[in-house]
């Protein structure tokens, strides 16, 4: 694929989906990926429901643009074709447990001293070092050790699980495509590769981002609902007549001057600027009172016309055919496997 990462070449022994996804991005952007599958073991991806034809419908996504090639690590001579590759592919992603490439005879310092200049990422749950390094987990219990999900979701229910793999994407993937970048640029400045050492759990706490500016130099303890983004105050979902939702961020005077005017709460904009939580309580319930008794197309349509930062809580579905998305072009059409079509979430990263 033609893109800026034209000239990277990526050995990709990942599987599930923090280096998968990783790799997806990269390959998107034009990077090589030639990645490694066990014959005798499948990645469960490939397994997991639903199907579009004989594919799963996560395996096609998260495959596209990359080369497979088979190959069992313990048999006779495949360390020796990865050693091989490595002269080549000079940017390495995996994602066991520490210690299992050195077991394999393909770790880091034994491939570094093939190729000086190889880049090495390893993405896991909690990191190379430290007393976690070798225990199992799973994106929900990143955000449970991260701190994320003790302020998150609603005082009186606990935290929700969360509807997207928020430390496997934005933890694992993400921050791994940053630190393999990172280090192409400090090869092209220096000649030397590097090891990169993503850990999912050290990337969530780093999201916590205000929150934990607050709680760690503020000494504010994070609790869910209370504070100004995580449903302390106005700024929240609200239920409509008919059973869905819609999303108020009105935080700024303007925007929220223009909701009160538009839900007939004039006499409540004072309230918008109030720390006090009674306050933001009282609005709270004002606001879903007049939410609740619409519905969700009329309150499309109210809003539509009004600057205010509220939107309609849509499905997959309906995000998709959204006009916003369909004009940047965030569906699009790419081979499942077997050269048929299949429609695919889009590349959110453009360039001139």
């Amino acid at each position: 694929m033609a893109g800026p990462l034209a000239s990277m070449k990526v050995l990709d022994f990942s599987t599930l989906l923090p280096g998968p996804y990783a790799t997806m991005l990269l390959a998107d952007m034009g990077a090589e990926i030639l990645r490694i599958e066990a014959p005798d073991r499948p990645d469960l991806v490939k397994v997991m429901p639903p199907f579009d034809g004989k594919f799963s419908t996560a395996s096609s996504y998260l495959g596209r643009g990359k080369q497979i090639l088979p190959l069992n690590l313990k048999q006779e001579g495949s360390v020796e074709k990865v050693k091989e590759l490595v002269k080549e592919y000079d940017i390495v992603i995996e994602q066991f447990r520490p210690g299992v490439m050195e077991r394999l005879g393909i770790g880091y310092e034994t491939l570094k001293a093939i190729n000086p200049g190889l880049i090495y990422c390893a993405i896991t749950g909690y990191g190379q070092t430290g007393p976690y390094k070798d225990r199992a987990g799973h994106d929900i219990n990143y955000l449970a050790i991260a701190g994320v999900a003790s302020h998150s979701g609603r005082a009186d229910s606990g935290p929700p699980p969360m509807g997207i793999q928020i430390a496997d994407v934005a933890g694992g993937s993400h921050h791994a495509v940053m630190g393999i970048l990172a280090a192409v640029v400090h090869r092209q400045q220096t000649g030397e590769g590097q090891f990169v050492d993503v850990s999912m759990t050290d990337a969530a706490f780093a999201l916590n981002g205000m929150a934990g500016a607050a709680a760690l130099a503020g000494g504010q303890p994070q609790n869910p609902e209370s504070g100004m983004l995580n449903g302390g105050t106005f700024y929240d979902y609200y239920q409509t007549r008919d059973g869905r939702w819609l999303s108020v961020g009105s935080l700024e005077p303007q925007f929220s001057a223009r909701l009160c005017d538009t839900l007939g709460l004039s006499d409540m904009k004072s309230l918008t600027l109030s720390q006090k939580p009674e306050d933001q309580q009282a609005l709270k319930t004002a606001i879903k009172e007049k939410i609740a008794a619409r519905t969700f197309v009329e309150w499309q349509e109210i809003f539509a016309e009004v600057d205010a930062c509220v939107e309609p809580v849509l499905t997959i579905e309906e995000a998709a055919e959204h006009p916003q998305l369909q004009a940047r072009g965030m569906v699009m059409e790419k081979d499942r496997g077997d050269g048929v079509r299949q429609r695919q979430l889009g590349v959110p990263i453009r360039f001139a």
